[in-house]
């Protein structure tokens, strides 16, 4: 066994490896950017090593860096977690020339599935099925024109390099494929490094089946059992389950055989999995998309139905043991579904979002796990991809373990960015989702009919108490010293004067919701001794609350308000930051207004459309930038005269100004009049 293992990640899966390494009683070299010095683990390693800046190409995605990392740790082997390098075979070659065990499969199985094109003829020959579709290596881009418009639509434009469903586009239409094809190429290349694109049949109803496969040295290959990831936005899993409520015992051994099949094709070494596509209308009949020869993000659910640590067989499995578990040996326990938190703005079409953790609150409980990166005081940037955690929750029977998720999401409080928390419930709670009746459409469909939760009375009122500091009831009648014409809890020889405030709930593109409370000393806000949160008291109902305070301004007092079923940053203005706010409103309203296009985050600019001075249409695109692997398109507001600031390449921060549109300036008769008819 190894005595120290470098992980050549970060987040909550360099978390999870170093917990297995500590169990082991290996020592575990964490490596990190400039960008995440403070990072949760960073923290947990017994050694941390800085490989570069924040960019990921400079660092963690730097083969060098990493390999010198590893040789001043004095590591035997690196553990890649997923992503990055996981699957990258110039560093699993490096790694074996530097007498460095790679914690992942030989090269030959990265290179032949690493390659969606060469798998899928590879596989095939093994006798696994495929979907149809167009999977030639080489194919220029009018080649693939041609050869898509010839089949059925619609269709699905995947990177040949690509995996985790980052670079994926469904064409509805021969004539949106020219354009998607332009698109799908930049987004592979900048992803993967390879802008080989690959054209399938796009299956009607799919559900997405995967198949854990274990694999030794010593041509052993056991599967683990299949998991649920139907429930996708963008071709991203969010909710994942093990096991499938969708196939009966036959197609289970069926498909199982299968992933046997497709990893002893390339003398697979490790732990791996076998991504399958299964018709909700046949769900006997399956097909191979593609094989990740890494750790899958969504591992957690089948350790938790199986009691097999795979980070752990993987370990022993690189350090040259035997299986120990035969196939007989793998039973399913149980039901355990995981739902991923993202920094995202669901509302704001699932806008990345950025910021410190003010407070942080994680589940726990009976068949619960957490799998986590986050730490209180933690900047959230737009770096790294967007995933800060996983609930797992586990329970008898899939019913149960949707009802414990659903109820650690009402106890997860993450304050200061917006996260999918709320969206995650409203999913756990769905009638079709409950009922099983899902596949990778579910959440496209049912987005357009999805309401969130809005703040009412109650939280206006538990943040206007909390940004004031004032508990009515609790201030004695007089002050025991000094004048008592005067008293906190608002009298004065005049009358009673209580304080008032306005709270305002602000989204972009939405009116502001507005609330007027008045402190009158109806409701008091005390510290709940049963949790660490607040308990809002009313005449009427009592709320336990969470609140948080964030950074004071002139027009007015940020505070973070989470109960069961609503998070958001709702500002409270006292009569200063009100008079401040409606005068920043005059001014604003008397400035000339521009219709600028700015960005909605930090990111890169990938793709400028218009040159600066062309005549575009509303809606037309301007610019797109990357933030967090993915990309966002910002269009024209209005008809005009394009002017672009930025150019492809260029860092560009939350709110700068990209690009702006002059609207087409409109003559009359009277002012530019037609002297042709007068001379005629």
């Amino acid at each position: 066994m190894f005595s120290t293992v470098l992980v050549a990640n970060r987040g909550e899966i360099a978390c999870r490896v170093i917990s297995t390494l500590h169990k082991l009683g290996i020592t575990a070299v964490s490596i990190y950017s400039e960008a995440d010095a403070e990072a949760k683990h960073v923290a947990l390693a017994d050694h941390a090593i800085c490989v570069g800046p924040a960019p990921a190409a400079e660092s963690y995605l730097s083969i060098d860096a990493v390999m010198a990392a590893a040789h001043q740790a004095g590591a035997e082997a690196i553990h890649p977690g997923y992503g990055f390098l996981a699957e990258n075979v110039k560093f699993a070659r490096a790694c074996t020339a530097a007498g460095i065990t790679f914690i992942g499969p030989r090269e030959h199985a990265l290179e032949i599935m690493g390659d969606k094109i060469r798998s899928k003829n590879h596989v095939a020959e093994a006798g696994v099925p495929l979907v149809d579709g167009i999977s030639e290596p080489g194919l220029t881009h009018e080649q693939l024109i041609e050869a898509g418009s010839l089949m059925n639509f619609p269709v699905l434009i995947k990177p040949s390099a690509g995996g985790g469903g980052k670079g994926m586009h469904v064409v509805e239409r021969p004539a949106d494929l020219a354009q998607t094809l332009t698109t799908a190429r930049r987004v592979a290349a900048a992803s993967f490094g390879d802008d080989t694109l690959l054209i399938e049949q796009l299956i009607r109803s799919p559900r997405h089946i995967e198949v854990q496969v274990l694999a030794d040295g010593y041509g052993h290959v056991i599967h683990l059992g299949e998991r649920e990831c139907s429930l996708q936005r963008r071709h991203q899993k969010v909710i994942e389950e093990a096991p499938s409520a969708l196939l009966d015992e036959s197609t289970r051994q069926r498909i199982g055989q299968a992933a046997i099949d497709a990893a002893r094709s390339v003398d697979y070494l490790g732990a791996g999995t076998v991504e399958f596509l299964v018709s909700d209308e046949q769900p006997d009949t399956f097909h191979f998309m593609e094989m990740n020869t890494r750790l899958q993000v969504e591992h957690p659910v089948t350790e938790q139905v199986t009691g097999i640590d795979i980070v752990e067989q993987q370990i022993r499995i690189a350090a040259g043991e035997p299986l120990t578990l035969k196939q007989e040996d793998v039973t399913v326990t149980g039901h355990s579904i995981e739902a991923r938190i993202y920094a995202e703005d669901p509302e704001s079409g699932f806008m990345p979002s950025t910021g410190e953790i003010l407070r942080l609150i994680e589940p726990a409980g009976e068949g619960i796990r957490v799998d986590s990166s986050m730490l209180t005081g933690l900047a959230v940037g737009t770096d790294y991809d967007p995933m800060l955690a996983k609930i797992i929750a586990t329970g008898a029977d899939r019913e149960q373990a949707l009802a414990r998720l659903h109820h650690a999401l009402g106890k997860t409080v993450i304050h200061g960015l917006t996260t999918n928390t709320s969206f995650l419930q409203h999913l756990t709670a769905d009638p079709d989702v409950r009922a099983g009746r899902i596949d990778t459409t579910t959440i496209e469909r049912k987005l357009p009919d999805l309401q969130f939760p809005l703040p009412n009375q109650y939280h206006a009122m538990a943040a206007a108490l909390f940004a004031a500091r004032t508990d009515i009831s609790a201030v004695p009648d007089a002050h025991p010293a000094g004048p008592t014409g005067w008293r906190s809890d608002g009298w004065r020889h005049s009358g009673p004067h209580f304080p008032a405030f306005q709270v305002r709930w602000e989204r972009p593109g939405y009116p502001a919701e507005l609330f007027d409370v008045v402190i009158d000393g109806q409701a008091t806000l005390r510290r709940s001794k049963l949790a660490d949160s607040y308990l809002l008291r009313t005449p009427h109902t009592a709320v336990e609350v969470q609140l948080s305070a964030g950074n004071n301004t002139r027009q007015g007092s940020p505070v973070w308000v989470t109960t069961e079923d609503f998070t958001a940053m709702l500002t409270v203005l006292d009569h200063e930051a009100r008079t401040h706010r409606q005068l920043a409103e005059i001014e604003a309203e008397l400035a000339e207004a521009k219709p600028e296009v700015t960005a909605p985050m930090p990111g890169t600019v990938v793709a400028v459309g218009p040159d600066s001075g062309c005549e575009v249409s509303a809606g037309q695109m301007l610019v797109i930038i990357e933030a967090m692997k993915m990309e966002h398109r910002l269009n024209a507001p209005a008809d005009g005269t394009a002017r672009i600031h930025v150019a492809v390449g260029d860092q560009v921060s939350l709110g700068q100004v990209l690009a702006a549109v002059e609207p087409t300036a409109t003559t009359t008769p009277s002012e530019n009049p037609d002297h042709s008819k007068d001379q005629s």
